[in-house]
């Protein structure tokens, strides 16, 4: 018992020191200097990684078979693991365009939720997020639909205006998205009467609908922790 407890401090520690090796590998100037050194740090923490893959492999083996190995890789925590170590080896084995091998390095920060494995506050939270998944699904399919609706619909209003910006109701979606978040970049905006009262309304419903699922996930949090509390009194 003692044993895995070091071994699992270990791979935090681990894992912090990849996430600052990433950072620091980032500066071109570090990694002119370095960069022999990050790639064989990174070689045996992907080892190390793949080993403590296995390993997690064998201990669900021993304790329920095939059900449990199946039940831990299909796993959040399972294919985070599975995530954290893939690319390597994908970029050893694969010959493929190096922007896309740049892109698979930044899964290396995946290690970084390898931490909360341990954590019984993120193991509430993820019970917080089962108990109302159903929810979150309805939320979805809502954002999705109105953000067809409002790219459908401002694209008719603003296509004559400004057809190299609204071309198609596909290039809509990315200024329905940004207005439903209330981000709103402002790189893409209607100038037309008609669009900038539609662009008004969305606006304000998108501050609905981003409401919603942080509303229901914040009430199922809280839920959690009292039935949480409940129980150990």
């Amino acid at each position: 018992m003692k044993s895995n407890i070091l071994f699992d401090k270990f791979i935090y520690i681990l894992i912090i020191a990849n996430v600052i090796a990433m950072i620091l590998e980032s500066h071109v100037s570090i990694r002119n200097v370095y960069g022999a050194y990050f790639h064989v740090f990174e070689a045996i923490s992907i080892y190390i990684f793949s080993f403590e893959y296995l390993y997690r492999i064998r201990l669900s083996f021993q304790e329920k078979r095939m059900k449990g190995v199946y039940k831990y890789m299909f796993s959040a925590y399972g294919l985070i693991d599975l995530i954290s170590i893939l690319p390597f080896f994908l970029n050893q084995l694969v010959k493929v365009d190096g922007r896309f091998l740049r892109i698979l390095r930044l899964f290396r920060l995946t290690r970084i939720f390898k931490l909360g494995r341990g954590s019984s506050s993120l193991k509430l939270f993820i019970k917080a997020l089962n108990g109302v998944k159903n929810e979150l699904k309805f939320t979805l399919f809502l954002s999705l639909l109105a953000i067809l609706f409002s790219a459908s619909a401002i694209y008719y209003l603003e296509h004559e205006a400004q057809p190299e910006k609204f071309s198609s109701i596909t290039e809509s979606i990315w200024w329905a998205t940004v207005s439903l978040a209330t981000v709103g970049y402002g790189d893409v905006y209607p100038v037309t009467a008609g669009g900038k009262i539609f662009a008004s309304i969305i606006s304000l419903i998108g501050i609905g609908i981003v409401a919603i699922p942080t509303g229901i996930i914040s009430a199922s949090f809280v839920e959690e922790i009292h039935n949480q509390r409940k129980g150990k009194k």
